[in-house]
């Protein structure tokens, strides 16, 4: 499906089978899950995509081609595509490991055509080998959902008493992998919103409450999914001294100003921006050793802006995914 201009529905066109360039595979998609990003860029909140646009970096499906030069993956096997679709590899930050930081980056479904199709090309070398111990339809929300919340919990550092606010598709993984490593997990959702407490109890949230409230015990780090600035200055209510704040989305709305006493006692906050290749590969090893559960809402191709239209009115627990093949 495409997008054609920003705050306008995606419409559902026929395309030409992309050829793969050098070092790409062709895709043929199974799935691609439904990303809060998607629907950043769909409202316009995003300001550099490409137009027209085929939105969506959370892909699964079989290598159907390969062009010059691509050799990692033999035809007809199963590969995930994630948001980062290419580094230039030589700037100062991918030399300090930092390729998600590269200034030349680009982007599955934002500058690269992405996953809401039947067909798609990727650069073989940002490609990742998926698990065999989960189908399409629940190794999708790994390929963003897990690897940012991944990437987020990372930046926690050592942190036992951990918040996640907004529990939505990141952070229903990320609550079973911080179990997984011995952490303690406190869920924090919109004010009222009893079903999503229940579903973090279930995934091993000791507690569960409104975004409005303090945890019954100061947090060692606080991972913010919700795109809503005023959780900041909340977070940093509910830390111990020297914790951290970790926003965790591409996209937020401004953070009101707030007294220094909550940053005091070096307290800090920082902000997560896109994934590595490292942070795919680690991912994707220990989540079948968990095992980590995706809860996942299956839709058809068709029916992506209502996809979307269900994401940002939180009518369902974990990923959206829509079915392709």
């Amino acid at each position: 499906m495409q997008l054609r201009a920003v705050k306008e529905p995606l419409r559902l066109v026929e395309l030409p089978v992309p050829k793969p360039a050098r070092g790409q595979v062709l895709i043929r998609v199974s799935v691609c899950a439904v990303c809060r990003t998607d629907l950043h860029i769909v409202n316009g909140e995003l300001k550099e995509p490409k137009f027209p646009l085929v939105i969506g970096h959370m892909i699964v499906g079989r290598v159907e081609a390969a062009g010059e030069g691509a050799h990692r993956f033999a035809t007809g096997v199963r590969i995930g595509v994630p948001w980062l679709g290419s580094v230039d590899e030589t700037c100062r930050f991918c030399r300090r490991g930092l390729e998600n930081l590269c200034v030349n980056a680009r982007f599955t479904g934002y500058q690269l055509d992405g996953g809401y199709a039947e067909f798609c090309v990727a650069d073989e070398r940002f490609c990742f080998a998926l698990p065999d111990s989960y189908d399409d339809l629940h190794a999708a929300p790994l390929l963003c959902a897990g690897l940012i919340g991944y990437r987020a919990l990372r930046l926690a550092g050592d942190a036992e008493r951990v918040g996640l606010y907004g529990f939505g598709d990141s952070a229903h993984i990320i609550a079973q992998v911080a179990r997984y490593q011995g952490r303690r997990v406190f869920a924090f959702t919109s004010p009222g919103d009893t079903k999503k407490q229940q579903f973090a109890r279930s995934l091993g949230a000791e507690w569960a409450g409104d975004s409005t409230t303090q945890p019954p015990e100061p947090l060692d780090a606080a991972l913010i999914f919700a795109p809503v600035g005023a959780l900041v200055p909340a977070a940093l209510a509910a830390l111990n001294p020297g914790g951290i704040v970790v926003c965790a989305g591409i996209h937020m709305s401004d953070i009101p100003s707030f007294s220094y006493d909550l940053l005091w006692m070096e307290r800090q906050i920082r902000s997560v921006a896109n994934l590595t290749r490292l942070d795919g590969k680690e991912l994707l090893e220990i989540a079948p050793k968990i095992p980590v559960r995706t809860e996942v809402r299956p839709y058809a191709l068709a029916d992506a802006n209502t996809a979307l239209d269900d994401l940002a009115r939180g009518r369902f627990e974990g990923a959206a995914v829509l079915t392709v093949a």
